[in-house]
């Protein structure tokens, strides 16, 4: 899913049309149902790309509100909400800057987001501003890898050429820490690889899991 601070209308093309389905194909399906497993009330999900968490949603989820920046990927989002087994509106937005009041949500959630953020520390403290105390944060991302000689190598696309490529996204984030540092409650990460493939990715390592934000106002 995508994020950006401004349009990347051949990126969204190129996600839409060839990353998505290979995406699919990989089997990222199972990893989007446990994403979203279990969730209900009202819902936003930040970078929600052309829609393709929405199929996956359970029905106990009354309302959701699906952000995303890029004019292509968010007319494809509409038209996938058509089909959705929950309620969807979409909006134009930007993680840094969410157009909600404060505590608005019960749930919010990040799939392959906060890679391509510009800021994300500034988009998981928007998250824990409009999520309700006691909201969860669903977070699904690739993230900074486990060996160092991967992590040399995906600081060297990160000042280089991936951002440019693929829509600001960056290969190599801790977002683990990035979610804890912005107040969060981790409760359940796990840690693994996708896809699996012969040769190691750069953008492999991936974490899925729940943050809550906690009810005291004093725990950020």
């Amino acid at each position: 899913m995508t994020q950006r601070t401004k349009q990347h209308p051949l990126f969204a093309r190129f996600y839409a049309k060839i990353a998505g389905p290979a995406l699919e194909k990989a089997g990222i399906t199972e990893h989007r149902r446990r994403l979203l497993a279990g969730l209900s009330g009202e819902v936003v999900e930040i970078g929600a790309g052309n829609g393709l968490n929405f199929p996956h949603y359970p029905p106990e989820v009354k309302r959701l509100v699906a952000v995303e920046p890029e004019r292509r990927l968010r007319a494809l989002a509409e038209q996938q909400a058509h089909t959705a087994p929950v309620p969807v509106e979409t909006s134009d937005g930007r993680g840094e800057q969410l157009p909600f009041p404060d505590d608005s949500f019960d749930a919010a959630v990040v799939c392959m987001t906060l890679c391509s953020v510009a800021n994300p520390h500034v988009a998981l403290a928007e998250l824990h501003r409009i999520l309700r105390p006691g909201g969860q944060l669903r977070f699904f991302e690739h993230v900074q890898a486990d060996s160092s000689a991967m992590r040399r190598l995906q600081r060297v696309l990160d000042a280089t050429v991936w951002p440019l490529l693929n829509g600001g996204c960056h290969t190599g984030r801790d977002t683990h820490a990035a979610i804890t540092a912005a107040g969060f409650t981790l409760t359940d990460v796990d840690r693994f690889t996708f896809p699996e493939t012969p040769i190691p990715l750069p953008t492999a390592t991936h974490i899925l899991g729940t943050a809550v934000r906690p009810h005291s106002a004093g725990a950020r």
